[in-house]
């Protein structure tokens, strides 16, 4: 009796990457072959699966740097949200900084 798909993450397929950014596009196409050249020209990466691309799966580890709440005043009052700051790097010298903003902190 399964009419529509009701459970979330069960039987979903890896669909193929299609680049949205310049720099996504670049690396697809094997133009970007290390992570050093997005380094040396300063590029944003938008896309995490960029940094799939150069790194195995495993290698990377997180760590929350600062969880920082911030309030904002509205006719309704306060509001309150988050904002959440994670260092992501292997241990090879490769670094990157994340930020987020959100009304709840898992904890």
């Amino acid at each position: 009796k399964a009419k529509g798909k009701k459970g979330k993450g069960k039987g979903k397929e890896e669909k193929e990457w299609v680049p949205v950014t310049k720099l996504g596009r670049l690396v697809k196409d094997g133009k970007i072959n290390s992570i050093e050249e997005i380094y040396v020209h300063s590029l944003p990466v938008k896309e995490f699966q960029i940094i799939d691309q150069f790194f195995q799966p495993g290698t990377l580890k997180d760590e929350v740097m600062k969880i920082h709440p911030v309030q904002r005043c509205t006719s309704a009052g306060q509001t309150n949200r988050f904002v959440c700051y994670v260092m992501v790097g292997d241990s090879n010298g490769h670094i990157g900084l994340g930020s987020k903003c959100s009304k709840e902190v898992a904890t």
